[in-house]
């Protein structure tokens, strides 16, 4: 059976549909906004994993080109691997609904978003979300849902919903917004230095249409839902979790009390995981424990060897009380792990110009995270070209992030960029983008990269700090700098403690992860996401304000080390010169097939960029090949002036007089009476092919001829003689013609006949 579902958001109607399309997968819906129509899928595998200790979700947003009416590129014309916009959007899909899943949830889960139309008007992701819990909504999957998704703009001043893309260019702030009935469970977004306050009442807005669609969710969920299996308890993890409190629980929570460093406090949660091993195996004999039929041969015969199979367990409760402590003693002593109070920032030091060959250079180390950031300046050809479902665009400004395994003492394997550097590095971006220079006022294409060599908490916010540094010591004039600082979350209850500049494990065994990037003014780019179900607005207000406070410290800090961007860009940075030549001259530049500027190109050492405006941005590490190129193209596009002297070269012979080209692709005549003040009898007797001479633009004719002249720069020149010389061999010439039309035929023979 179809069932359809309507709503009216942002003047728009929004549809979900089910029972149609996909019906063997576990869920599946077709969602549509416009014409922009996404397919979401869901299955579960029917076993759970052992041993897991974290929700197996992948989400996978993939756009088919045809959904814009259009064929891939490349040889092979199919989709091939994500492109970093569907990666993004997997991302904003993925973070609302992984804290929805109950604990304890370890089926292996897939949730596939495909783009099947798109009208080039509303970006898909936002119904991906929406599409992603509808159909965990009716599956038989456990999921604490629903959950709904929106995008926010403001024009004017004026809230819009779901802005089209043509919107967004004029909205000073994009924010994607996901929540349930009551509470918002992510945020991710930029702005143009945004207040707290303002940003606050975009929530607001965001959650009114976020309940609509959660309603409209449950409405549709009563209709086809399935019922929900049910989740298996693990008895074994229950009946171990007192013998290894008991155990452990005092060691941890001296742990907990110490401020170690990331490396010491992984080593001390080694030690008391095999001191509370071998503790176990002392007395697993005489544990009662209760086990599956499959196990029962294994525990009887060597409960030693059952012990050592199940050691993941006892590694997971050792977590879990690891997590009791650290969260009791914030609540209730307003102490964290490494000896901070909630609002205390870690040490932090910055310095710049660190690398000499780099445009520009910078090192920021907050406690154990650092990120060493260059930036590199380039040209017009340097910039990213997008292509996707919408129509082909650049970039000028990209910002990319590295995360070495060894920032956290690990070996890895080195492969594609993954997922989480590309969301990092564009949370970074989004960051920074907002304060880069237009491009009328600094033409050059910028690329910022940050290799996070330690981490041990909020890398990307490091990212934006060091990005910030190197961006001034290229010389780039941001219009403000930049600091963000990750703001924790700590719930139990009514008790609250909001943390700043959170570690590792604060983030991890904590219940919120919120970023807040901004300049002093306002906020520029900001991440949230959650693990328990939504947040209310009052704690959200004091994480703003929180996080308003941090960054003025760490802006304080960084202006120790430099307060504006440098005057002078890196000697080995491209100079960019800029003219402006007539738009209908711009082939004259450019020549047939590029020749002309090809050979500027060539004879110069600098790349050329020309706009349809007859904008010419000229590139290049030597000013005097930029003014070499500047002086080429000036001549090309000049206007000759009858009166002014040139220099060119003799590029034809002729018995009459010899041709010159006076400015690039524009020749003259310099008849034999002018090439000299005294009598020439053979043009060859003064110049040659090749020759350099200077001459004078003495005629303009009504063909657009030029007469040139040699002897008028001369000494011994007399214009006015030479004036009146002319003049009489004009009449001379006059009279030549008057009497060779008498005795020539025509009509005056005739006459005479008759």
């Amino acid at each position: 059976m179809v069932i359809h579902k309507s709503i009216d958001i942002g003047g728009r109607v929004f549809t979900i549909e089910t029972g149609k399309l996909a019906k063997q997968a576990d869920g599946s819906v077709m969602v549509r906004y416009g014409d922009t129509m996404v397919l979401a899928t869901v299955v579960a595998s029917r076993e759970p994993i052992e041993g897991q200790d974290f929700v197996p979700l992948q989400v996978e947003y993939r756009e088919k080109t045809a959904a814009a009416g259009k064929i891939p590129g490349g040889f092979f014309k199919r989709e091939g691997r994500p492109t970093e916009k569907e990666i993004l959007s997997s991302r904003l899909i993925d973070r609302p609904i992984r804290p929805m899943f109950p604990d304890g949830f370890t089926f292996e889960t897939q949730v596939m978003l495909t783009v099947f139309s798109s009208d080039q008007e509303h970006d898909a992701d936002i119904l991906g979300a929406i599409g992603a819990s509808v159909a965990l909504m009716i599956s038989d999957i456990p999921f604490n849902g629903p959950i709904a998704e929106v995008r926010v703009g403001r024009i004017n001043g004026e809230f819009i919903i779901n802005p089209t893309f043509s919107q967004l260019e004029a909205s000073d702030m994009d924010i994607t917004v996901a929540g349930t009935t009551d509470s918002i469970v992510m945020v991710e977004g930029e702005a143009k230095e945004l207040s707290e306050k303002e940003m606050l009442d975009g929530l607001r807005i965001a959650q009114e249409y976020i309940h609509k669609l959660c309603d409209l969710q449950l409405e549709l969920q009563k209709e086809c839902g399935r019922p929900k299996r049910p989740i298996l308890t693990n008895a074994l993890k229950n009946q171990l979790a007192e013998p290894v409190s008991q155990i452990a629980r005092e060691r941890i929570r001296e742990n907990c009390h110490k401020p170690l460093m990331k490396d010491e406090r992984s080593k001390a949660n080694e030690e008391i995981l095999e001191t509370t091993f071998e503790a176990l195996k002392a007395t697993i004999g005489s544990l009662h424990l209760t086990v599956d039929e499959s196990e029962q041969v294994l525990f009887h015969e060597s409960p030693v060897a059952f012990l050592e199979a199940k050691k993941s367990f006892i590694a997971v409760i050792l977590h879990d009380i690891e997590y009791e402590e650290m969260r009791r003693m914030i609540l209730e002593e307003g102490m964290r792990l490494d000896g901070r109070t909630i609002t205390d920032i870690r040490p932090i030091t910055c310095e710049i110009g660190l690398l000499p060959r780099t445009h520009g250079s910078a090192l920021f180390t907050r406690g154990e995270t650092q990120s060493l950031t260059t930036a590199t300046l380039g040209t017009k050809v340097d910039e990213q070209i997008l292509d996707g479902l919408l129509p082909e665009s650049t970039k000028r400004f990209m910002l990319h992030y590295n995360f070495p395994p060894f920032s956290v003492g690990e070996i890895g394997r080195l492969g594609s960029v993954g997922r989480r550097e590309i969301g990092h590095g564009n949370l970074a971006e989004r960051s920074l983008k907002n304060v880069i220079p237009p491009e009328s006022e600094f033409p050059y294409t910028i690329r910022v990269v940050s290799d996070i060599l330690e981490s041990n908490g909020s890398s990307s916010m490091a990212t934006v700090c060091a990005g910030t540094l190197a961006l001034m010591d290229a010389g780039v004039p941001l219009k403000k700098p930049v600091a963000g600082v990750a703001m924790g979350l700590i719930k139990e209850g009514q008790k609250v403690a909001i943390l700043s500049d959170i570690l590792g494990n604060e983030d991890h065994l904590g219940d919120m992860d919120f970023k807040v990037a901004g300049t002093r003014d306002g906020i520029t780019g900001f991440q949230m996401d959650i693990k328990i179900q939504g947040i209310s607005f009052d704690i959200f207000e004091k994480a703003l304000e929180q996080a308003r406070e941090g960054r003025m410290k760490i802006l304080d800090i960084m202006s120790q080390t430099i307060q504006e961007p440098r005057k002078e860009l890196s000697k080995y940075a491209p100079r960019l010169s800029t003219l402006k030549i007539p738009v209908d001259m711009i082939g004259e530049v450019i020549g047939q097939g590029g020749k002309v500027i090809r050979q500027i190109v060539k004879d110069t050492g600098t790349e050329i960029n020309i706009e349809d405006d007859g904008t010419v941005v000229i590139a290049s590490t030597s000013a005097t090949g930029t003014e070499k190129a500047i002086e080429i193209i000036s001549k090309i596009v000049e206007i000759p002036e009858v009166g002014k002297t040139y220099k060119g070269k003799v590029s034809r012979i002729t018995d009459f007089g010899a041709f010159v080209e006076f400015l690039p692709g524009k020749e003259g005549l310099v008849h034999i009476s002018h090439l000299d003040v005294n009598r020439v009898n053979k043009v060859t007797d003064v110049l040659n092919l090749g020759d350099e001479v200077e001459v004078k633009l003495i005629q303009k004719d009504s063909e657009g001829r030029y007469n040139l002249s040699r002897k008028a720069l001369m000494p011994g020149y007399d214009a006015e003689k030479e004036a009146q010389r002319e003049a009489e061999r004009k009449r001379d010439r006059g009279h030549r013609r008057d009497r060779g039309g008498v005795h020539r035929g025509g009509g005056h023979h005739r006459q005479r006949q008759h």
